[in-house]
């Protein structure tokens, strides 16, 4: 099998499941109990946090572990908006969201609050002109994602940061679930103050993730009880699930670091092919994509024909997500990027892992072409 639908869910590493597997079985004791077992849970919990923050260069207390990306989201757009709500209930974010944002969103304005959503250019990235001439007295939140997980655009985080300093009542959150470990990004840098991961996107288990709260950010906690996590997720913790996902954010980073010019070699590979083929629309943009995402459509073809003709060679790819498109076949994203109806509904997304190799992206090169020129010579 040659799977090409990393930006979906990715295979758990053997030393992600391990972590997992030995916490789960010596290490079950609840973190808020004071007996021996409670408290070397507790000290493992700490440990983890302050290795997690140590990845991403913040502060221990800054770490709070959440259930993956959209929970994520949905705790630092609606814990900002409710808590804040008094000084503003003006919100930006863009078009070409992860629904769990635009969802988010939409939920809020059916409690009174106005969203802004900006457009984007062809390449899927916002104008900053227009984030400029959005912000107002009463924005209480600007949330934009780094990196676009349908066609892989690369958003200006870095530049939105800084204007976002000229507005210091304004949160800034980004959606880092698709970046992590393929697009370097500095938090701090960026001066975000809410940022999202997955653990599920990064080769770990699903139902892990975290986000990151700036010290002294007060969110409005979805859920209550025993006051875990700063009192912003209280629930007892997935310890053995916060291990693994440490474990597989320093391994994704040292890969990064090993392959990331290799996954871009691929990258280039896969698109001059495409590129070449008539029959074919590149989505992906040529500047600012991260590297391990392409998209593109075949007008003519419905996506769902070409991928189950490429998985009975045993070749996994994907189209958008039913939840983030406008209508059952439109794109939403591509859509949002201008593009017509017969390129939006017919987008297919390829998106690799460092383990994706060379002789992968060879074989599905050929095995496209022939899916296309059969299923093409089926409709004449």
């Amino acid at each position: 099998m040659i799977y090409l639908d990393n930006s979906a869910t990715t295979q758990p590493r053997p030393e992600v499941l391990e972590s997992f597997m030995k916490v789960s079985s010596q290490f079950f004791g609840n973190p808020s109990s004071i007996h021996g077992l409670g408290m070397e849970a507790e000290r493992l919990l700490r440990r983890a946090r302050e290795q997690a923050a140590d990845l991403l260069n913040v502060e221990p207390h800054e770490v709070v572990f959440t259930s993956g990306g959209t929970e994520g989201n949905n705790m630092a757009i609606k814990g900002i908006a409710l808590e804040h709500q008094t000084r503003g209930r003006h919100i930006i974010t863009s078009k070409v969201e992860h629904p769990s944002v635009l969802e988010a969103c939409q939920s809020l304005e059916r409690l009174g609050f106005e969203v802004s959503y900006l457009d984007v250019n062809g390449a899927g990235i916002i104008d900053i002109n227009q984030l400029k001439a959005n912000v107002r007295e009463d924005t209480i939140l600007v949330t934009i994602m780094h990196v676009n997980n349908e066609i892989g655009s690369i958003q200006p985080i870095k530049q939105i940061g800084a204007i976002l300093r000229e507005y210091p009542k304004v949160f800034f959150h980004v959606d880092y679930v698709q970046g992590f470990g393929k697009e370097p990004l500095s938090i701090k840098d960026a001066q975000i103050d809410l940022c999202t991961i997955s653990g599920h996107k990064i080769h770990g288990l699903k139902g892990t993730g975290l986000l990151y709260v700036k010290n002294g950010i007060r969110l409005f906690a979805l859920a209550n009880g025993g006051g875990q996590e700063r009192r912003l997720r209280s629930g007892t913790e997935n310890l053995a699930g916060i291990v693994s996902l440490v474990k597989a954010m320093r391994l994704i980073q040292e890969a990064q670091k090993k392959g990331r010019d290799q996954l871009m070699e691929r990258q280039e590979k896969l698109l001059r092919h495409l590129k070449e083929n008539p029959a074919v629309v590149v989505n992906t943009p040529d500047q600012h994509r991260a590297p391990h995402i392409v998209n593109f459509s075949v007008p003519g073809l419905k996506p769902e024909v070409v991928i189950h003709a490429l998985e009975e060679q045993g070749i996994m790819i994907s189209t958008k997500s039913a939840c983030s498109s406008k209508s059952a076949d439109e794109s939403a994203v591509l859509a949002a990027c201008g593009k017509e109806p017969g390129i939006s509904a017919a987008g297919l997304r390829v998106s690799m892992s460092y383990d994706t190799t060379t002789a992968d992206i060879a074989t599905f090169c050929e095995q496209l072409d022939a899916v296309i020129t059969n299923l093409q010579q089926i409709m004449r």
